[in-house]
């Protein structure tokens, strides 16, 4: 007999067991990619700069007209239940709004309600010694969407883009894609954005780039201004990379992971620089004293199982 975690799921309101949690196959966010989401992480019981994820959520649906069924005070309380449903003390939150169950065919006016759900779980991160040793980027050939045809800011489901960049990298044999725009600048990576540090000065793409807005960015530019660092977001092309002393990623599951090698040019010492590794001591620092916390008192209780043969 072998004891199983049974994970619970948010969904359209209540709390189901995850067999239990199914989404119509005519959900627009299935059928089109019709829908936006976040991915949050939680460090020792709290929960890292959750309001503002909520934020950025809100704004994606609200440019895409979508509504959410909950109001922001209510989200922030689901999700911590959520995370209190699972036992979660260090791991991963992912937070789907759909537009909901509709006809075949593109009109989002078929879709009478919106779905929501949320899946707070472990977390599966880099291994120690990418941080340690560094990553490898490949530059992709498909480009990163156009701004004039989908607005980067959006967190939207519609991740194609990214996922045929990520099967590049595999076919390359390097552990990630570069991601170019229309113009040939520096976008991002699949799932992370981009920082180069040369002479004092951190530099990222603009969002009008073709990047995300991340919240691990925004905290990494906070962090770089206090040490003291001239943080700056302009346009970059491949070259500023390749020459640049530091390279690394930021996102929320990668937090910073420093970048080694990119189109088989060495980056700086071919080892993680200084500065990306204080901001990652910094940054971690960071997570454990910072967001709601989950519990009251101490870790939670064991999770229910459930008695499988």
């Amino acid at each position: 007999m072998k004891a199983q975690q049974r994970k619970k799921i948010f969904l359209d309101g209540e709390f189901v067991d995850e067999a239990d949690a199914k989404v119509s196959v005519f959900d627009h966010g299935l059928l089109y990619g019709d829908g936006v989401f976040e991915g949050i992480r939680v460090y020792g019981g709290r929960v890292f700069r959750l309001e503002e994820h909520l934020e950025r959520l809100f704004d994606s649906a609200k440019a895409i007209r979508l509504s959410i069924p909950l109001s922001l005070d209510d989200l922030v309380k689901t999700v911590l239940e959520c995370c209190r449903q699972n036992s979660l003390w260090d791991g991963y939150i992912r937070l789907v709004v759909t537009r909901g169950k509709g006809d075949l065919g593109l009109n989002p006016a078929s879709c009478p309600k919106p779905t929501l759900f949320i899946i707070a779980d472990a977390i599966r991160l880099y291994p120690a010694s990418v941080y340690e040793r560094g990553l490898r980027l490949h530059t992709a050939a498909v480009r990163r969407v156009s701004s004039d045809a989908l607005e980067p800011a959006v967190k939207s489901l519609n991740y194609l883009n990214n996922i045929l960049a990520k099967m590049e990298a595999a076919v390359s044999g390097a552990d990630e894609s570069l991601l170019l725009n229309e113009q040939g600048y520096v976008a991002e990576c699949t799932g992370d954005n981009v920082f180069a540090f040369k002479h004092g000065e951190l530099v990222t793409p603009p969002v009008s780039a073709g990047v995300l807005p991340g919240i691990t960015r925004r905290e990494i530019l906070r962090l770089a201004r206090e040490e003291g660092v001239d943080a700056v977001e302009r346009n970059m092309t491949r070259y500023d990379l390749f020459v640049a002393d530091e390279v690394f990623l930021t996102g929320t599951a990668a937090e910073i992971v420093p970048v080694v090698e990119i189109d088989g040019r060495t980056v700086g010492t071919g080892k993680p620089g200084a500065l990306t590794q204080r901001l990652l001591l910094r940054f971690r620092a960071l997570t454990r004293t910072t967001g709601p916390l989950i519990y009251s008192t101490g870790k939670p209780a064991p999770m229910e199982t459930a008695q499988q043969q």
